[in-house]
């Protein structure tokens, strides 16, 4: 789930499938005329203040003071990629590249966190879990992925904003080198590979490394917990904070130790 649970409403997320859109409901529909939305909102500031006496509606109220201060064409201008060059927008490729683009408009205008989702129409047929014959076409997805992010990287670096920017890729687990009976391959948890670039890190270093097949980790093994502490050091958040859901502490990165390779 991505829900924020014990984090609560304030850590939560904005999902936008539409690009052109931007975020479901921060657009008042076209049928409102000016004056009904002028007494909506007073109806809910209203409703606002007489909730603000109860200390259990805090979280709920300051979630709806941000969805307020993100609603409106300046936010959602972002989602416009018209005022793009039309060299760029097609240097990023397809749906992907795409969405990389309004990510990186969204982070220039001063969004913490974007995650871009891939290949979310199946542009091989099964997506990444090619178990089967997926794996004829996983060669789109690949080209996909390298144009994209390549571009990102290109259009972050000349906007001088690389360094400010730690762009991740990441994936649950990886893929034995066996193909199954359907022509496709399996999972594998043992190794696998995941990159960090930009965010003011030593890049072109590779940490670790594996035998021949891809399947053994035979030096310097790189935990998952190790990846997350990482990125909070490189964002300057310390790895081994702990927060709590009531009495109960929640490590962040649940002991991992940041890649002391990819720091200067």
């Amino acid at each position: 789930s991505r829900a924020p649970g014990f984090l609560g409403p304030r850590c939560g997320y904005l999902n936008v499938t539409e690009l052109q859109d931007g975020p479901v409901g921060f657009a008042a529909a076209e049928t409102l005329s000016a004056e009904r939305i002028r007494r909506r909102r007073a109806l809910l500031d209203e409703v606002r203040s007489a909730a603000r006496r109860d200390p259990a509606t805090a979280p709920q109220d300051e979630a709806l003071t941000q969805f307020q201060r993100l609603a409106g064409p300046e936010f959602l201008r972002l989602f416009d990629l018209r005022t793009e060059s039309a060299t760029l927008r097609q240097s990023y490729g397809e749906e992907f590249g795409q969405r990389c683009l309004v990510a990186r408009r969204l982070v220039e205008a001063g969004v913490r966190f974007v995650e871009v989702s891939f290949n979310l129409n199946f542009v091989n047929g099964t997506g990444w879990d090619t178990h089967n014959d997926g794996q004829r076409k996983q060669h789109l997805l690949i080209q996909g992925l390298d144009n994209a992010v390549s571009t990102l990287l290109g259009d972050l670096e000349r906007r001088g904003n690389l360094d400010r920017v730690l762009v991740v890729i990441a994936t649950e687990f990886g893929r034995p080198p066996e193909f199954d009976a359907g022509g496709g391959r399996g999972h594998q948890s043992r190794g696998y590979t995941m990159v960090l670039a930009g965010g003011g890190l030593r890049h072109g270093v590779v940490v670790g490394q594996t035998d021949e097949l891809s399947k053994k980790i035979v030096e310097r093994p790189v935990t998952i917990p190790d990846f997350l502490a990482t990125i909070c050091a490189a964002m300057g958040i310390d790895p081994t904070k702990e927060l709590y859901d009531g009495p109960r502490p929640v490590p962040i990165t649940d002991g991992g130790r940041a890649i002391r390779e990819l720091f200067a």
